[in-house]
């Protein structure tokens, strides 16, 4: 039995929760400029969303977590992301993996947090490096890039690799401990700086069978010995919570937007006022409604999800496929949302001192990440709404041919 069996766990409320990240929103847009410059969330702000519960929305009861329904993590990222997105990524990516540990057999939590539950785990899930089946596991080998938060997991990593077995190639995630691997600070980009998405090198680390999971899969994971909210698919956590994030990271930019409009008067334009100005107007009502779908859209599939998990269920084929690819459109939508409201604010957004452009490069980048490819999922919802069968590689964890 894990020390951690049992233990009481004082659980707030969904609106305490989401509450307590509204609040953090001033500190982090005062820190954001900081975390930018460091590209590193900082460990006081780390803290903060430590005390806050963050990390526990997700981790089982068994160690000391909330098992929370996801929405609840998906509204706190909306919320924190509209301070500084960097922080709110951090948040996201630390925050999902207690998930993905309670998909793993119990003895995995028991080695993460028998002595400290409150360990994190970042990771790299794009297959980098070398995988090679031995006896009792895996031996990995190679580097996995963009570890966001990495500073911060003194529980390790999950690390991605595709393993053929039984005639098929199988995308698999690794959980490796934090003496397995060094940390190579690599992360120079142009926007989501601050998240400390480092390089890890991983040289003959040899993972145990148990471990390791079929990362696509659904419906046969061991759930760690709990129920309900693992039997909710990985895969649709953890992109709807980053859809999550990238919509705070734009209601961050409606907030900057407005605040920059405001007090602003058009010398050029006989309104005047920049709040008269129907242009101006337009393209933050046409910004916000934008924003709005995709938030409700992510809210309302993950609930109508919920319900299915909450009771124990799996979630029918038809409606993840419908979750999943909807979900990935955000990103595109939002940076629409976001770039029409940035192209308004004329030369005051571009100074690199503002806050306005620095929210416009995080939302670029973000809209980048995998998650949100909104052209190949297209065409396989699509595809699959005009009768065609999955085909082989699919995210939905179906076998190829379903439909």
């Amino acid at each position: 039995m894990s020390k951690m069996e049992n233990i009481a766990v004082d659980t707030p409320t969904e609106e305490e929760i989401v509450r307590r990240a509204e609040a953090l929103i001033p500190m982090l847009r005062s820190k954001a400029e900081e975390c930018e410059r460091n590209r590193v969330v900082s460990k006081e702000t780390i803290d903060a969303f430590r005390e806050a519960g963050f990390f526990r929305i997700l981790q089982p009861k068994r160690w000391g977590g909330f098992e929370m329904s996801p929405n609840v993590l998906n509204r706190v990222l909306m919320e924190l992301a509209r301070g500084c997105p960097s922080s709110a990524w951090n948040v996201m990516v630390l925050g999902v993996h207690p998930f993905e540990v309670g998909l793993l057999p119990t003895q995995v939590g028991d080695e993460l947090w028998g002595d400290d539950n409150s360990k994190l785990v970042s990771s790299s899930y794009a297959p980098f490096g070398t995988v090679k089946v031995v006896a009792g596991g895996y031996v990995l080998n190679g580097e996995w890039l963009t570890s966001s938060g990495c500073d911060h997991a003194a529980g390790g990593a999950f690390v991605g690799g595709r393993v053929e077995e039984n005639g098929e190639v199988v995308f698999r995630s690794f959980w490796i401990q934090r003496s397995d691997f060094e940390i190579v600070d690599d992360w120079f980009v142009v926007g989501l700086a601050g998240t400390g998405s480092k390089k890890l090198i991983v040289k003959e680390v040899f993972v145990p069978t148990y471990r390791s999971h079929a990362i696509g899969a659904y419906g046969e994971q061991s759930h760690g010995g709990v129920e309900n909210l693992y039997k909710m698919p990985f895969f649709y956590v953890f992109y709807a919570a980053v859809s999550s994030v990238i919509i705070g990271m734009a209601r961050g930019m409606v907030d900057l937007y407005i605040e920059h409009m405001v007090p602003r008067q058009n010398i050029n334009q006989a309104v005047g006022a920049a709040v008269n100005d129907p242009f101006i107007k337009g393209r933050l009502g046409e910004a916000y409604a934008k924003i709005l779908g995709a938030s409700s859209r992510v809210l309302q599939n993950t609930d109508e999800a919920w319900r299915y998990a909450s009771k124990g269920e799996l979630v029918p084929l038809d409606i993840r496929i419908r979750h999943f690819a909807t979900n990935q459109f955000t990103g595109g939508e939002c940076f629409e949302a976001a770039h029409m409201i940035f192209k308004k604010t004329s030369t005051r957004g571009i100074w690199i001192h503002s806050p306005i452009q620095r929210q416009m490069r995080d939302i670029l980048v973000g809209a980048n990440h995998i998650t949100q490819n909104q052209d190949n999922i297209g065409d396989l919802l699509g595809g699959h709404l005009l009768g065609n069968p999955l085909p082989e590689a699919n995210p939905f964890g179906a076998k190829p041919g379903a439909k």
